[in-house]
Parts: C-alpha cells; structure tokens; sequence
C-alpha cells in the first residue's frame, strides 16, 4: 500500500513540475512603447524617425505652398540602409507614406506594384475574359511630381564596458520636373548600453 502511494507521488509531482517547465505566457503590449531591448534599430527608433519626418515635411512652409491649391503627387524611393545592421527600411517609407495619406495634402504613386499592375492591365486587354468596354486603358496613369527619398546610417563604437551607436536619418523631397531639392530634414537617435555594477 505505501509503494502505491509513494508511486502515486511521485507521478504526481513530476506531472506538476512538467507543467510548470513547459508552461509559456503570451501578452499583448502597447506598440508605442519604448523598446529598450537591446541598442540595435527597433520599433521605437522606427516611430520616431517616422514620425519626425512626417511632421517636418507637412509644416514646412515650402511644403505648405506646394499644397496649397492641390494634392502634389509624390513617390516614395526605398530608404537607403548605410548601417552595418539589417534593416527593413521599406516599413519607414510605409510608415511616412501612410501618414502622409492621412494628412489629406498627398497623392502617392506605388513603384513597387509598377509590375502587378501592368500585368492586371494586360490582362483586362489581352485575355478576352474582360468586357473591352469596362477594361481599365494602358497610358492613362498619372506621372509623379515629387520624389521622397532618404538614407539611414550609424555609427558604433564600443569598448568592454559600453557600446554606442549613433543614427543619422536624412529625408529630401525633390521636383522631379526641375531636379530642385523642396525640403529636407534629418532626424538623429543615439543609444548606449553599458554594464551596471550592482553593490551589495
């Protein structure tokens, strides 16, 4: 009777042990709160430089002239990533140009679905499955004024004690009729992380 009991035992505490080991916790956080991680490029740095940005671009008086009386039509090049991470620079320039939008002052043509496009308008030409009458027509897109582009770059030292990094964020907006630059800003964010000496 002991023997049973003791198995009974056991088995119990090792069936409570695995599932205190195995257990894991999903929670949802709040998206706009400070990551502090580690000192590489994350979703903070994202927000602010984006957000930054945005701002500079739609109170410049320049920018204000621009859209006084109309929507300018813009595109968006990729950011350029100087830094020696990797970077998704294409969620900054979604970020920028979904702001932007929202704003009401912007139009923005999509280069990266210049190829999706142009095969759904073949298709609606040359497959016979789409009433000529209804298909949309080849050379009726409308041509961007303005071009928003800029680059990322960083600089990083360290030492056994700390590491550094330094980011540079740096946007232009040019007439692409003229080649003139309308508006730039830059955007910088610098991090350090050291080791903490805990005194007993």
């Amino acid at each position: 009777m002991n023997k049973v009991i003791l198995v009974a035992s056991i088995s119990l505490a090792v069936t409570v042990l695995a599932g205190c080991t195995n257990k894991s916790v999903v929670r949802y956080g709040d998206a706009t709160a400070v990551e502090t991680t580690d000192i590489s490029f994350g979703s903070t740095d994202l927000q602010k430089v984006a957000g930054e940005m945005t701002d500079s671009l739609l109170v410049s008086p320049v920018v204000g002239t621009l859209t006084a009386n109309k929507r300018p039509i813009v595109f968006v090049d990729r950011i350029k990533n100087k830094t020696s991470e990797h970077i998704d620079t294409e969620s900054i320039t979604d970020s920028i140009s979904t702001k932007l939008l929202r704003s009401g002052k912007f139009r923005f043509v999509d280069m990266a679905r210049v190829d999706a496009a142009r095969e759904q308008l073949d298709f609606q030409q040359n497959s016979g499955m789409v009433d000529s009458s209804k298909a949309m027509q080849f050379g009726r897109q409308v041509g961007a004024e303005y071009m928003l582009y800029g680059n990322l770059s960083s600089i990083v030292k360290s030492n056994k004690d700390q590491s550094d990094v330094y980011y540079k964020f740096t946007m232009r907006l040019m007439d692409l009729e003229s080649g003139l630059v309308e508006w730039a800003d830059e955007t910088e964010i610098r991090k350090t992380k050291g080791k903490e000496f805990v005194s007993w």
